[in-house]
């Protein structure tokens, strides 16, 4: 029978324990990984001020309405109302995902201020650096993203 130190039945143990541990759940990780958990969309900011201002202009909490489970934050009623009468007109592409990261294959938190509007609609960027990256070929990011985007929005992992 071979005999160990203590230490290197200590350095054994811990790294036990550490294989353990990296594949048990962390609590709180589905949380900060899910939309479904903060259903605020575009950070609270107005959807319809990008069109109606062309600028992002945040919402307040008592102009509000829900869309695919998410809800909207607007800066007064008649923006609330003009997204209620047709949200798929207002509401951002690949679910306000980073257009880019959707052109990947992957969904990507949102700079509120880092978008542009195509056609009619409105795309969101992770940051201006990726928005950068994106303006070198919205057409073919845009192509890319729809063809993508079916088996993407089944993802539940998000790039922060």
């Amino acid at each position: 029978m071979k005999h160990f130190s203590i230490a290197t039945l200590m350095i054994l143990a811990a790294s036990a324990v550490f294989i353990a541990m990296s594949f048990m759940p962390i609590s709180g990780a589905a949380e900060s990984n899910s939309i479904a958990i903060d259903k605020t969309a575009l950070k609270g900011y107005d959807v319809v001020a990008y069109f109606a201002d062309g600028k992002p202009i945040i919402g307040k909490s008592e102009f509000v309405s829900n869309h695919r489970e998410q809800q909207y934050q607007f800066a007064s009623a008649a923006n609330r109302d003009k997204f209620v009468a047709n949200p798929e007109k207002y509401a951002p592409q690949y679910g306000g995902y980073c257009a880019f990261g959707a052109a990947r294959g992957y969904k990507a938190v949102i700079d509120p201020t880092a978008f542009t509007i195509v056609d009619g609609k409105l795309y969101l960027n992770y940051n201006a650096s990726v928005q950068s990256m994106w303006e070198k070929d919205i057409p073919g990011f845009i192509k890319i993203a729809d063809e993508k985007w079916p088996k993407t929005a089944k993802t539940t992992k998000i790039a922060r």
